[in-house]
């Protein structure tokens, strides 16, 4: 069963980074040049920065998802490491979301709050 999972965490890792190249190549790009994007907050900036952050959100929780399949494959899985990765996560998420949307989208405050009372369990 180990060299399963840490198949599994191969191609998380794998679909998360070709997710986000070939989505940033093929799709976000492509939709960028639309003259028609809505305006939120007075522009299309804040509708590309959203949807662009969003889109590699997704990458983040693969790769989060890896790490627990590591875990798993080193028999390691725990309650305070699965607290740890999902920190990780949404620490990650948090800051990338605050970046991105300069502040501006809600999601940040909410990921923060998640992350740190993940690392609080992690260590506890």
């Amino acid at each position: 069963m180990q060299s399963l999972y840490f198949l599994a965490a191969g191609l998380c890792f794998a679909i998360g980074l070709a997710h986000s190249i070939l989505g940033e190549r093929y799709i976000l790009m492509r939709l960028f040049r639309r003259t028609d994007l809505p305006k939120l907050f007075g522009g299309t900036e804040f509708t590309i920065r959203t949807l662009r952050f969003a889109w590699h959100l997704t990458t983040i929780a693969w790769w989060g998802a890896a790490g627990l399949f590591c875990y798993m494959a080193r028999e390691r899985l725990t309650s305070a490491s699965a607290a740890g990765v999902l920190a990780g996560v949404f620490l990650t998420s948090a800051v990338v979301t605050l970046i991105a949307s300069r502040g501006r989208h809600f999601a940040w405050p909410i990921f923060l709050i998640i992350g740190v009372i993940a690392l609080y369990g992690a260590q506890h």
